[in-house]
């Protein structure tokens, strides 16, 4: 804990010289560097917050126990024994939040989003559940005041999704969302269903952190683009006017088409936005594909082949495979209400880190 206080007190010390940086004029009307001051500043608030709590529940500590060394009557010993049990446990608790604050804070954490939805296997019935998942998502969304834009859909013969794909935007929309990549498993008796027959359907679901164009750099000569006519639903605009847009990374293979809006130069805009999304995403992995067979092991490998959750409808059960956590009230959940949820998966997560640093 001495090595700990130590690097505690340099974050101190470092966050009390943003504080005087913020305040000198010439920091103020920079608007970039007073942007990268306050952000780093909150980057290390709570670090701090916990410190001096910790400091001060010490020092009290620290001074009950010298009275109880000097020596005193039966009832102040008794009150003084009892402060230094809730004390030790305060202390406890605040190390304990130390150890999580000062963990490596994932860099996507604090981006926006692309979430895809794709139907699986099922039939009709995965298309309708892809549909339910996108629901959901769109209703926690809107719980959180993030904004939710669709960026490309194709819906399935029975409705639902065949493949959705969609823009969250917010602070902190993918420390939120990055635990629902992977295999979502639905069990219920589809409403085609004449017999009453529990089918078993699934849905993917990727979650990409948003890429600027500072992130990823595409080169031109990389790129393929076709304009197409839309074959969806649209009017006259239909097949009279070439609005649809296909992007093809050549070195990767990536395909992306949009043809959700009337313009072009709107779906132009969309397929972009997903095409530095995968790439970034395409990056990231190929850079974690350098973790040691060990700490993935520890931490779990997050590819989204796994299969990650069932929905049991008959049972009213949620069942998360990753943390063993099962919880019941679907409608509630299915309806947006995932906080709880999200906050055991990062609870989760965040005790498999603290348990790979004492490896």
């Amino acid at each position: 804990m001495t090595e700990m206080l130590g690097h505690l007190e340099k974050i101190e010390q470092r966050y009390l010289q943003i504080d005087q940086e913020m305040a000198q004029p010439e920091v103020a009307t920079d608007v970039r560097r007073l942007q990268a001051l306050a952000q780093e500043r909150s980057g290390i608030e709570n670090i701090v917050r916990y410190y001096r709590e910790y400091r001060a529940a010490a020092k009290s500590l620290e001074d009950i126990r010298k009275m109880l060394n000097d020596g005193l009557d039966p009832d102040m010993r008794a009150l003084a024994e009892e402060e230094v049990k809730t004390l030790t446990a305060r202390i406890d608790k605040l190390q304990e939040d130390i150890k999580v604050a000062l963990l490596p804070k994932d860099p996507n954490d604090d981006r926006d989003i692309i979430m895809e939805i794709r139907a699986g296997t099922g039939g009709d019935e995965a298309g309708l559940f892809a549909a339910d998942l996108f629901r959901m998502y769109s209703r926690y969304a809107q719980s959180r005041n993030y904004k939710l834009d669709i960026l490309s859909s194709s819906e399935g013969s029975a409705g639902g999704f065949k493949e959705i794909i969609f823009e969250v935007k917010g602070r902190g929309a993918y420390s939120r969302f990055k635990y629902e990549r992977g295999v979502h498993r639905v069990q219920r008796v589809p409403t085609t269903e004449a017999a009453g027959r529990i089918h078993t359907s699934t849905a993917t679901v990727a979650v990409l952190p948003a890429a600027e164009e500072v992130d990823v750099s595409i080169n031109p000569k990389d790129l393929r683009i076709d304009i197409y006519h839309s074959s969806g639903a649209g009017g006259q605009n239909v097949n009279k006017v070439s609005s649809a847009v296909r992007l093809t990374h050549i070195p990767t293979g990536i395909v992306v088409a949009c043809q959700d809006e009337r313009s072009q130069l709107q779906n132009k805009v969309k397929a972009f936005a997903i095409m530095r999304a995968r790439l970034l995403d395409l990056q990231q992995r190929e850079q974690g594909e350098k973790v040691t067979e060990e700490r993935r092991a520890q931490v779990g490998s997050g590819e989204r082949s796994e299969k990650i959750r069932t929905y049991n409808f008959p049972q009213d059960r949620l069942s998360d495979h990753r943390i063993g956590l099962t919880m019941h009230n679907l409608p509630r959940i299915l309806g947006g209400d995932l906080d709880e949820l999200i906050d055991a998966l990062a609870t989760s997560d965040q005790a498999k880190q603290l348990e790979a640093q004492l490896v």
